[in-house]
């Protein structure tokens, strides 16, 4: 249990300090007209995106373009949306995965972080989530699409501790993500 509880705790703190440094770069590399865009997702149109992203758009495992890609995954170990293993989608199953939106059902396993994310209790709640907004990723290995998007309903709603104030955030932008895309493909 402690292992765990400080491994998980190192993980915290280096996604800390990975979002804190994405952060930064956009911050000094945009106007503020592109910041706005950026926080909502790509500026290209939908129907675009469609037909360029078909559907081989992936969901990047942690937000880590440099991850692990996955296609449509079951996700039966686990698939952590955070970097710090805060957020995980679990036991899912896909009903549509296309250019445009990915909609599953499964297990989203959050994180009390009371008193603190190490410690806190985890808190499997039944969920249907959508991915969307998907962004262009540019590599040596070649050009791959990636969800920045993630919108949840809970059917059986939130547990207590997890409402009001402590709930997840919905919709969650994948904001660390969209700077790395843009940056992958400039130059």
């Amino acid at each position: 249990m402690l292992t765990t509880n400080a491994r998980r705790a190192r993980l915290v703190a280096g996604w800390a300090s990975l979002a804190c440094a994405a952060l930064l770069v956009t911050a000094c590399n945009s106007s503020s007209g592109t910041a706005a865009a950026s926080a909502s997702g790509p500026a290209t149109s939908p129907s675009a995106i469609a037909s360029q992203t078909a559907t081989s758009t992936f969901l990047a495992q942690g937000q880590d373009l440099d991850g692990t890609a996955l296609y449509m995954p079951a996700c039966h170990s686990g698939c952590s949306l955070s970097g710090d293993g805060t957020a995980i989608l679990d036991k899912m199953t896909w009903g549509t995965w296309s250019g445009a939106e990915a909609v599953g059902t499964g297990t989203y396993e959050l994180d009390g972080c009371h008193p603190n994310c190490a410690a806190g209790p985890i808190y499997p709640v039944a969920t249907v989530v959508t991915l969307s907004d998907p962004v262009k990723v540019c590599a040596s290995s070649g050009t791959r699409w990636f969800w920045t998007r993630a919108s949840f309903t809970f059917p059986q709603g939130l547990p207590e501790a997890l409402q009001g104030g402590n709930g997840p955030v919905n919709p969650w932008v994948f904001s660390p993500l969209v700077s790395a895309a843009k940056q992958s493909c400039a130059g």
